[in-house]
C-alpha cells in the first residue's frame, strides 16, 4: 500500500481507497502534500484534510461541468467520478461534528449521479422495503443475460457506502459476468446513517432479508441464485446474514471479522492490537450505532461475533483476506473458515504480499482481490 503519510494508517488507507475509486496520483499529490506534515494526528488535522480533498473534488467537478457543457458526456463522466470519489475520501476523515461534513457528503452524492448519468449506466436508484420505511440501494444489471439472473447483495463496511462500493469497479466486473447486484446502504452506513437516522444493530440478518424480499419481486432476478458479499466489517455482516437468512445462496466475506467486540475493546482501551480504518475510531464509531458513550458501543459490539452463529451456515462461503492485513489479522479469517463446518462449499483465499493484496480488503491491490472474488460468485451462482 503507499505510505504517502508516514505513520497515518487511516489517511494513506483512505487515499490508496480513493485511487482505488478512479483517482489520479499527481492531482491528489499536487491537493494534499501539504498535509504531511499535519499527518502525525490526523484527529487533530481532520479540518484540513476535509477541506484539502473537497477542494480537490471541486476543482475536478468543475473540469467535468465544463465537459458536459461542450456536450462530451464521456469526459464528463470520467471526471465526475473521481470528482465523487475525491468527495468520499474527504468525508471519510472528517469529524462527525464538523458542520461541513454532510454538504461533502451531499455533494459526493450528487456528482456520483452525475458520473452514472453522463456514462448512460443502466444503474437503477432504488428503495428497499424495510420495517415500514425504506433502504436506498443502487441495482446494477447483469450483462449478456436474457431473463433472470443471478444477484449478489452487497453491504458496506464500518466507513464506506454504496457509490464507494460502485466506484471500486466490483459491480461492474460481477455484472460482466452475467450477475446482477442491488449494494445496500443497510442501517449504520450511508444514506441510512446520514440522513435517516438509521443506526447500526447487531441483527444486520434482519435488513439483509428485506432485501432479499425486495429482490425476488424483481422479474429479472433468479430468486434462487441470490448471494451476500460485504467487505470490512461486512466480513461480520454477510457470514451473520447467511447463517440466518436461509434463502441467500452464497456468502463472500471481503476481509473477515471474527469478533467484533473484541477488537472494539482493545481500540476502546487504547491497546493498539491493530491499526485503525479511521481516525478517529470512538467518534466514529458512536454516529454508525447511535449512541452517546463508547460503554454504549461496546453493549452492541459484544453481540458482533461470529463464534454463536458460524456453524449455521449451510451455503458456499469464500473468505478472501489479506496476509498481512493490519487491522485484522489472518487468524480472524482462520476462524471463520474453521467455523463453517456446515457450508457445502467453503474457501479461505488469502493474498499474499509475493501476489499484491495483502493489505486490509486488497487495499493494496484491490484489482486481484475484485477479480478472484467474482471469479468465485460467478462459479457458484452460474455452475
Amino acid at each position: 500500500m503507499l505510505e504517502y503519510f508516514p505513520g497515518n494508517y487511516p489517511w494513506n488507507l483512505a487515499l490508496n481507497g480513493g485511487m482505488n475509486g478512479g483517482g489520479i496520483i499527481s492531482e491528489i499529490d499536487d491537493a494534499v502534500r501539504h498535509l504531511i506534515p499535519k499527518s502525525k494526528d490526523g484527529v487533530a488535522a481532520a479540518k484540513e484534510w476535509g477541506e484539502a480533498w473537497a477542494n480537490l473534488a471541486r476543482k475536478v467537478e468543475t473540469l467535468a461541468d465544463a465537459d458536459l457543457a461542450k456536450g462530451h458526456k464521456r469526459s464528463a463522466s470520467r471526471k465526475y467520478k473521481r470528482a465523487a470519489a475525491y468527495y468520499f475520501v474527504a468525508d471519510r476523515n472528517m469529524n462527525s461534528h464538523d458542520p461541513q461534513r454532510d454538504t461533502v457528503y451531499k455533494t459526493g452524492m450528487a456528482v456520483f449521479r452525475k458520473h452514472v448519468e453522463c456514462a448512460g449506466e443502466p444503474v437503477e436508484f432504488l428503495e428497499v422495503p424495510y420495517q415500514g420505511k425504506s433502504l436506498p440501494a443502487i441495482f446494477s444489471p447483469a450483462k449478456g443475460v436474457k431473463g433472470r439472473a443471478p444477484c449478489m447483495i452487497h453491504f458496506d463496511g464500518f466507513d464506506v457506502n454504496k457509490e464507494v462500493i460502485y466506484l471500486r469497479g466490483i459491480v461492474q466486473e460481477l455484472n460482466l459476468r452475467g450477475i446482477s447486484v442491488l449494494v445496500v446502504d443497510h442501517p449504520g452506513v450511508g444514506e441510512a446513517l446520514r440522513l435517516r437516522n438509521m443506526p447500526l444493530f447487531a441483527e444486520v440478518e434482519v435488513p439483509a432479508a428485506a432485501s432479499v424480499d425486495y429482490l425476488e419481486t424483481r422479474k429479472d432476478v433468479d430468486p434462487k441464485k441470490i448471494g451476500i458479499i460485504a467487505l470490512s466489517l461486512g466480513g461480520y455482516y454477510a457470514p451473520r446474514a447467511a447463517a440466518f437468512e436461509k434463502r441467500l445462496a452464497c456468502c463472500v466475506a471481503w476481509g473477515a471479522i471474527w469478533d467484533y467486540g473484541a477488537i472494539s475493546e482493545a481500540r476502546a482501551r487504547k491497546i493498539k492490537a491493530t491499526e485503525l480504518s479511521v481516525s478517529d475510531w470512538a467518534d466514529h464509531a458512536m454516529t454508525v450505532f447511535g449512541v452517546k458513550t463508547v460503554e454504549e458501543v461496546l453493549a452492541i459490539t459484544s453481540k458482533m461475533t461470529l463464534a454463536t452463529c458460524i456453524d449455521k451456515i449451510t451455503c458456499p462461503i469464500l473468505v478472501a483476506h489479506g496476509e498481512l492485513d493490519r487491522q485484522i489479522p489472518l487468524a480472524d479469517a482462520q476462524k471463520t473458515y474453521d467455523g463453517a463446518v456446515n457450508s457445502s462449499r467453503r474457501e479461505l483465499k488469502v493474498f499474499s504480499k509475493a501476489d499484491g493484496g495483502y493489505e486490509h480488503c486488497m487495499a493494496d491491490n484491490i484489482s486481484n482481490g475484485i477479480d478472484y472474488m467474482a471469479d468465485w460468485i460467478a462459479d457458484v451462482l452460474k455452475p
